[in-house]
């Protein structure tokens, strides 16, 4: 302390030292009592309200996001035709909320042109192996188209846009396009419809085409828009599962996000799956009595038309002579 007491009298002995250690003294005091008042302000005025981003221009919605103190990042990119390429298409956190300054508003942009893939050539084999090919290229089923043909459920031909593909094509389309599949029918061919209630819609398609069945009508509960259509579940499907179709019929879907509703009409199509079981079931049981029974028919009418006649002269013991000679 003594020390300490001993310094301040010699700097004090020195004007122009004490005054500079004052001046110094002040800055410090002065930096520091204005950096507590902007953490202060800073509190006090950290809301920011998030501005709608959706629907403009990426370059538009970074420059919103700078009057507002917010940064951007595009976080995906989408392929939605009915948009011009870098609108933006959703954004996180939404319109509205308030946020400090700073925060980074992560968006959802759509891309200027969809991906092209290979089509690969899936004639000659099998609707499933054709299904799960194009389902690896990044492509669906357009439509099946079925023929007569000994063969049932093996693909035929492919069409892309109208144009037949041969195995040497060498064809690309829009990753998410459709392929027209002719598709061999030996008969009046019926299958039931599988259930597809609480798929989503891309796994739903697949169920049907594997079914050989169509994609119909697809429709949307309010709400539903093209951002979250991949977390819509089917609640509704007509014709109703275990329904027996025709090949190539057509099950028109209706998906929606309310997983109450999703709950009660799977519960629902599980019965109706249940009671196909046991019709075709029964049916089955059926065809094999008549067809049991015809085989029977058709025995005793061969015992009728060649009935076996009885020797007068059998006593019914074995005549063993015709052997004696084996036996000399």
């Amino acid at each position: 302390m003594t020390k300490l007491t001993e310094l301040w009298k010699k700097i004090c002995e020195k004007p122009l030292l004490k005054h500079l250690l004052i001046i110094i003294g002040l800055l410090l005091v002065l930096g520091v009592v204005t950096h507590l008042l902007l953490l202060l302000g800073t509190r006090h005025n950290a809301a920011r309200t998030v501005p709608d981003l959706a629907g403009i221009p990426i370059e538009e919605a970074y420059a919103r996001a700078d009057e507002e103190g917010l940064k951007i990042h595009i976080n995906d990119s989408l392929y939605v035709p009915i948009y011009d390429g870098g609108i933006v298409l959703d954004q996180l956190p939404e319109k509205g909320v308030e946020v400090k300054p700073g925060r980074t508003v992560y968006v959802t942009i759509n891309s200027y042109a969809q991906k092209m893939v290979d089509v690969p050539y899936v004639a000659g084999r099998s609707l499933r192996q054709a299904k799960n090919m194009l389902e690896v290229a990044g492509l669906g089923i357009e439509k099946l188209v079925y023929r007569p043909d000994m063969a049932t459920n093996y693909v035929l031909e492919q069409y892309v846009d109208g144009k037949k593909i041969s195995n040497n094509s060498h064809l690309q389309a829009e990753m998410g396009s459709g392929v027209t599949l002719y598709v061999g029918e030996s008969g009046y061919t019926t299958t039931l419809v599988p259930k597809v209630v609480g798929l989503r819609l891309n796994q739903a398609k697949s169920r049907l085409w594997e079914q050989g069945l169509n994609v119909g009508e697809v429709s949307f509960a309010p709400g539903i828009n093209l951002l979250n259509q991949k977390d819509a579940q089917v609640h509704l499907q007509s014709p109703s599962a275990g329904s027996p179709v025709r090949l190539g019929t057509s099950v028109r879907l209706t998906l929606t996000l309310d997983n109450t509703k999703v709950g009660t009409q799977s519960a629902a199509a599980d019965k109706q799956m249940q009671k196909a079981a046991e019709k075709l079931r029964k049916m089955q049981e059926a065809e094999a009595d008549s067809l049991a029974r015809a085989q029977l028919d058709s025995l005793a009418n061969v015992v009728k038309e060649d009935p076996f006649e009885e020797d007068p002269n059998d006593d019914g013991l074995f005549d063993n002579s015709q052997y004696d000679e084996f036996f000399e």
